[in-house]
């Protein structure tokens, strides 16, 4: 006898076609029958060794995040619940150019350090990985959700030519080249850039063309943080359009927001440079969070020039007075490309999360209020806290515009992403909230998209962009990794006032056939293993 059958469920099956109402049975881990419309028709009813009442509740695939930021939170915390709660069964992480694989010792420490405001200092986490493979079978020991990894350009940037802003010597682009096939030999579903961050803002576009040739050889994809979200916002969608045309290389655009008073409004000009390359024969996908600010660490603000040769580096030019004054000018009178080429609006910067304690009172304030209170500038304020949390603190950016966020995810290569970062006292609400927030925001109560189109966007998009042939959809033989969820109550909890708090309305969640929610709480089950790169 099978395992489970899901009574009188709502099935939404992640097509995007009409819902329609079932009977669904899971064993070993896989939908094995489905059977619609079992009690109108009055036939006999599948049975099983468990047996669970869905009325009322819309069953649909799992949850997939294409933006995450859990590559140390899948190993530190087994519970997880900020994702497993919220429907989620698999994070796509690696992301935005940075992560811990493939390293030696020298980079590891300095990876760990460039984006400690993104995973923290991982202290609590036994680094006994360096190349991708092995990374891979750490989280094949079992973590809540399944995960997918993005080879960090610019990880494999320091590995082989530093944290310095110079073009790669050709042995160094060989060795880039063979780093990024070794990773996708291994598993990897392709490649992340963040050309924002260094080192891998560096790169100029022939490395990346080149690269993006050997992603393109192994089937994977690239995921670029492009070059710029504010003042050259559409030449950099451009940029990454043509540069990936000329490798041959799916491109899947990260956080795909059009932010900053410049753009206010210009979604739709983004959108029909990609219909006109969608025309041309381009694979193009992107995913949004579908809130208005943007997260991100505070060091990420500065020039590039002052983030050249590393975390180290840039905290001995913050220590020099006259270094520092040279930093405040680009940043708050010229526009800093670490800022997207936009003259810093204090304003706008709350600071999130800070990895010293002592520095919590600067926690849910702007960097304009803090110096208010502190009769200072915002320069100093930021100065401080950089040097005395060691590029530590993350930030919120209120910069982004409602129009946009809603005109990019009506699109048919829109997919979901969080983006989101765990770390710090005030993370950003879109961690713990964005599938939900889509649901019950953006479905139940704007009606911007359907309960259908929204569930297809989260689930067989992702899916089909990651080549998973047995995900994405609720059919037989795929892979019981499903959601079920109350239409009319799934909601977010989170808030930028209170960010941390779960979803509400996702009672069930299964990963592999196993309940990691259950009665909207978190099971003990880690059924979660990485998802490797499927052979072509």
């Amino acid at each position: 006898m099978e395992e489970l059958v899901i009574r009188d469920a709502d099935v939404v099956d992640g097509s995007g076609a009409d819902s329609y109402r079932a009977d669904v049975v899971v064993d070993r881990g896989r939908i094995v029958s489905i059977v619609k419309e079992a009690a109108a028709a009055g036939c006999q009813r599948p049975k099983a060794r468990r047996e669970l009442d869905a009325e009322g509740l819309v069953l649909s695939p799992g949850f997939v995040d294409m933006h995450a930021h859990s590559d140390l939170a899948l190993l530190r915390d087994p519970d997880h619940s900020a994702k497993a709660a919220q429907g989620v069964t698999l994070e796509v992480i690696g992301q935005d150019g940075l992560s811990y694989a493939p390293v030696d010792d020298r980079t590891l420490g300095e990876v760990r350090r460039a984006i400690a405001g993104w995973n923290g200092h991982g202290d609590d986490v036994d680094f006994d990985w360096r190349s991708v493979g092995e990374y891979l079978d750490r989280l094949d020991g079992g973590i809540a959700v399944n995960a997918a990894y993005l080879i960090p350009q610019g990880t494999v940037r320091a590995l082989a030519v530093g944290w310095d802003d110079r073009e790669a010597t050709p042995a160094e682009l060989e060795r880039m080249r063979r780093l990024v096939a070794e990773g996708l030999e291994q598993g990897a579903v392709g490649m992340s850039s963040g050309l924002t961050y260094t080192p891998g803002m560096y790169a100029k576009d022939a490395e990346l063309t080149e690269l993006c040739r050997v992603v393109a050889q192994y089937g994977g994809y690239y995921c670029p943080h492009h070059r710029s979200y504010g003042a050259g916002a559409l030449k950099a969608y451009e940029e990454m359009v043509e540069l990936t045309r000329e490798a041959g290389c799916p491109l899947h655009l990260a956080h795909a927001t059009m932010n900053f008073g410049v753009n206010k409004g210009r979604a739709p000009e983004l959108l029909t440079l990609l219909d006109e390359a969608l025309a041309g024969g381009a694979d193009i996908t992107l995913d949004t969070y579908p809130y208005t600010p943007g997260c991100t660490t505070l060091v990420a603000l500065l020039p590039s020039w002052a983030s050249e040769g590393g975390p180290e580096r840039i905290l001995e030019r913050l220590a020099d007075d006259d270094t520092a004054e040279r930093i405040r000018h680009h940043m708050e009178e010229i526009g800093s490309d670490g800022s997207h080429g936009v003259p810093m609006e204090w304003e706008t910067i709350e600071i999130s999360g800070t990895g010293d304690p002592a520095l919590a009172e600067y926690v849910g304030r702007t960097v304009l209020e803090s110096a208010r209170l502190r009769g200072e500038t915002p320069w100093q304020v930021t100065r401080h806290l950089l040097l005395a949390d060691r590029l530590a603190p993350t930030i919120l950016q209120h910069v982004g515009h409602e129009e946009n966020v809603r005109a990019i995810m009506r699109h048919r290569i829109h997919t979901g992403g969080s983006d989101g970062i765990l770390q710090g006292a005030k993370p950003h609400p879109r961690a713990y909230g964005t599938f939900p927030h889509y649901l019950g925001h953006y479905v139940r109560e704007l009606g911007v998209l359907s309960l259908e189109e929204c569930v297809a966007h989260l689930t067989s998009r992702p899916a089909a962009r990651l080549r998973l042939p047995d995900r994405g959809l609720v059919r037989e033989g795929y892979r019981a990794d499903l959601v079920l969820f109350d239409p009319a109550t799934v909601a977010a909890g989170s808030t930028f006032e209170e960010p941390r708090v779960l979803p509400t309305g996702i009672p069930y969640v299964l990963v592999d056939g196993r309940f990691v929610m259950e009665d909207g709480r978190r099971t003990d089950v880690l059924a979660g293993r990485s998802v490797r790169r499927s052979p072509r």
